[in-house]
């Protein structure tokens, strides 16, 4: 017979923890891998050092049909291909 608590009451819904509960919890470094571990620091730093919500945005947002070979040859240089375009079509319009 198995003695854990089922998950989910006959209502659906999830119980609270209880003390008992939270007596069983571990810290994540003596569950998880060393190689998990590495990855998880890895990306917290990542998410770390990207840039935050605007609080004034600079730019509007539009909705701009383009042709499927303009977005390919864009999308072809990899990221930042929608900043790319902009700085094409800013050029365009500093010119004339």
């Amino acid at each position: 017979m198995n003695s854990l608590p089922k998950l989910i009451d006959d209502m659906g819904e999830v119980p609270e923890l209880s003390r008992q509960d939270l007596t069983h919890f571990r810290p994540i470094k003596e569950v998880m891998s060393p190689e998990f571990m590495a990855m998880l620091h890895q990306h917290s730093e990542q998410q770390r050092k990207t840039r935050g919500k605007q609080k004034m945005p600079t730019k509007q947002m539009v909705t701009l049909r383009l042709s499927p070979e303009v977005i390919a040859a864009f999308k072809a240089d990899g990221k930042g291909w929608q900043t790319r375009i902009n700085e094409v079509l800013l050029r365009h319009v500093q010119q004339s």
